[in-house]
């Protein structure tokens, strides 16, 4: 069981397996006991959970999982660890190690169909288009606590005044709050940037109803994309339309043309885009980035 303070030998366990970390898949190991003790409660698991653990390495936080769970479902793409890892904890029954990239697996498959957490110390590369398959897909978690890059925590997590494109994607689907910031030196390697613990409790349905998401997220994405300035000139940017077409527009929707993009509640996003939907005003110059990430890193 995970107590108190200390550091795991995570250098050493690799040594004996004649592995290292693979900065191609930007592999950072924690080792942090607190770090670890952190996550663990931020997850509140029960006796009945089901975890799905995205990059669990070498099961130094697993082993802590699986006497808290029911089950574990360990998701690695490294081959060698996801070997080293079935391995190691082969008296585990509740175990179940699946080498698979977590951008693009079948979740429902992996938990069966049935309601799971999701606990990931993700690789900062990875950790966008992981959390969008987890909370966009057809079988979302009902909570998921996850460790990425401290700019990206605060992204997630921010409050209309600060909001990005990323706070808009995430808190459609959940409620994010920062649990902790975990310092360089509570990895192996250690990475570049500060970390930061999240959490996110899933809501049953995503916040808004919305018949077109991808629709929606091209109008956010056009009002971000010039962040500092007014609405009414970033949105008629990010359209590529004069601002003569986009201030009543934003008038239709109840929003004060100088507003500038970070200070909009997703409600008002949603009476944008619906506003915008109706009566052809943006005509075919509407959807000027369909190709655009709607879940691009800060």
């Amino acid at each position: 069981m995970v107590r108190g303070t200390g550091s795991l030998s995570v250098k050493g366990a690799l040594e004996r397996l004649g592995l290292s970390a693979r900065k191609a898949l930007g592999q950072h190991f924690l080792v942090s006991v607190s770090v670890l003790w952190r996550i663990l409660q931020a997850a509140e698991l029960g006796q009945d959970d089901t975890v799905v653990e995205v990059g669990p390495g070498l099961g130094v936080l697993t082993r802590d999982l699986l006497a808290r769970a029911q089950r574990v479902v360990a998701v690695e793409l490294d081959a060698e660890l996801a070997s080293a890892l079935q391995q190691a904890l082969a008296g585990q029954g509740n175990l179940r190690v699946v080498c698979a990239d977590a951008r693009t697996v079948e979740v429902a498959a992996l938990v069966d169909g049935a309601p799971y957490k999701l606990v990931a110390n993700m690789p900062y590369y990875a950790a966008s288009p992981i959390l969008r398959h987890f909370l966009e897909g057809p079988h979302p978690p009902t909570r998921a606590v996850v460790m990425v890059q401290r700019e990206v925590a605060q992204s997630m997590a921010a409050r209309p005044g600060e909001m990005s494109v990323l706070s808009v994607a995430v808190q459609l689907y959940g409620s994010p709050r920062i649990v902790a910031s975990v310092p360089r030196s509570a990895f192996y390697p250690q990475p570049k940037v500060t970390s930061a613990i999240v959490r996110i409790d899933v809501y049953p349905k995503p916040a808004l109803d919305l018949e077109d998401r991808e629709a929606f997220f091209r109008v956010v994405r056009a009002g971000f994309s010039a962040p500092r300035k007014q609405l009414r000139n970033s949105l008629a940017q990010g359209l590529g339309l004069s601002p003569q077409v986009t201030e009543p527009l934003l008038a239709r929707a109840g929003i004060d043309s100088r507003r500038r993009p970070e200070t909009l509640t997703l409600e008002e996003w949603e009476r944008l885009f619906r506003v915008a939907a109706q009566g052809g005003d943006l005509g075919e110059a509407r959807w000027v980035h369909p190709n655009s990430e709607s879940w691009r890193l800060p």
